[in-house]
């Protein structure tokens, strides 16, 4: 009995061998047709180089959050623009607001969105040197950052979007100043703030314009005055002005609130001697155009820059990029000039009392 059970163990234990060859040979044979599928399907390098999986990407899977500065109608007009790409693309896209206009509710705001792991951030920036350490943290979390109004910090940036080549822009301001003024007498200049970039670029192209073509026109300050991209700074600004440089003749601002100018000569009755030039919204400077209290306004339509902010950030963040020549779907944006990180428009506008009824912002 003893024997007949050990038989039939080592039975057993052959059996069991033999079963275990067969089942290891048995992935051999089978990884040959699966190495053979690997070699075929393409890699993500691949994808990413042929672009069908990006050019495919669809907007609605994609988060881009636009930050602007403050609230004010010159961003209410930006917001209209990006909830109209969401209308036109399905693509995921809000705006934020800080609560204050400074770079600290700003980076507050920016660090809530990565946190929350959004595909991109835009944002218009208060203080574009104060955001540098932020931004490098979202792009180190694989967030694309694109900037409006910051082209001193576009080696930092995935890409700035502007609407002009700035330095144009602002030498228009002097060439109009200039013109009301006769070419001749005192002037000063406002921005919105010190820290802003495109503003002091507006404002330095203006007073290097007049300085080499109108010796007979004098800046009186050898930097702007500040007014804090609010009507009532503005005003405040003007009246210390009028009593500091009583035959003053020009000036002009860089941010959308020369109204705020124009209330302040009026107070003062210096509308007929006082020529004013500013930035300016048609919803915001109609009034003063057609009353002749300021002399011309210029600006760019905050709906298509927000817009193609947010549009050329999603390209960005779903791999598809942008060059020269890139249409980002809205007007003055139709084929951008790429140099470096910074992406050019070429959508500049100017009001007179004249055209100021044919826009509606």
């Amino acid at each position: 009995m003893k024997r007949k059970l050990l038989a039939s163990l080592m039975c057993a234990v052959l059996m069991a061998g033999l079963l275990s060859g067969c089942s290891s040979n048995e992935p051999e044979k089978k990884e040959e047709p699966a190495a053979e599928a690997e070699e075929s399907a393409p890699t993500d390098t691949e994808e990413g180089e042929s672009g069908e999986e990006a050019k495919t990407a669809d907007p609605s899977e994609y988060n881009v959050v636009m930050i602007v500065k403050q609230s004010d109608s010159w961003f209410d007009d930006m917001a209209t623009g990006v909830e109209q790409l969401r209308k036109d693309t399905g693509l995921n896209v809000s705006v934020q607001v800080p609560e204050t206009g400074d770079a600290a509710s700003q980076i507050s705001i920016m660090e809530d969105l990565i946190a929350q792991g959004v595909d991109a951030i835009c944002i218009v920036p208060n203080d574009p040197s104060a955001l540098i350490p932020t931004i490098e943290k979202a792009r180190e979390a694989g967030i694309v950052v694109v900037t409006h109004e910051a082209p001193g910090i576009a080696e930092n940036v995935d890409l700035d979007v502007e609407a002009f080549v700035n330095e144009e822009f602002g030498k228009l301001f002097g060439e109009k100043l200039a013109e009301v003024m006769g070419g001749e007498g005192e002037y000063a200049g406002f921005v919105g703030g010190l820290t802003m970039d495109t503003h002091m670029s507006w404002y330095q192209a203006a007073v290097d314009y007049i300085t080499e073509n109108y010796p007979d026109m004098t800046c009186v300050t050898e930097e702007p005055y500040e007014d804090g991209n609010s009507i009532e700074g503005a005003h405040d600004k003007t009246l210390e002005i009028l009593t500091s440089y009583p035959n003053i003749k020009g000036l002009f601002d860089c941010s959308a609130h020369g109204g705020g100018i124009c209330e302040a000569l009026r107070e003062k009755d210096k509308l007929e001697s006082v020529k004013v030039v500013s930035l300016a919204l048609p919803s915001m400077s109609a009034t003063y155009l057609k009353d002749g209290s300021m002399q011309h306004g210029q600006a760019w339509r905050p709906a298509d820059a927000g817009y193609a902010t947010c549009y050329a950030a999603y390209l960005l963040a779903s791999g598809q990029g942008l060059e020269t020549g890139t249409d980002l779907k809205i007007t003055g944006y139709e084929s951008v000039n790429v140099e470096g990180n910074i992406a050019y428009g070429n959508a500049p506008l100017e009001f007179t009392a004249d055209n100021i009824d044919d826009y509606n912002f």
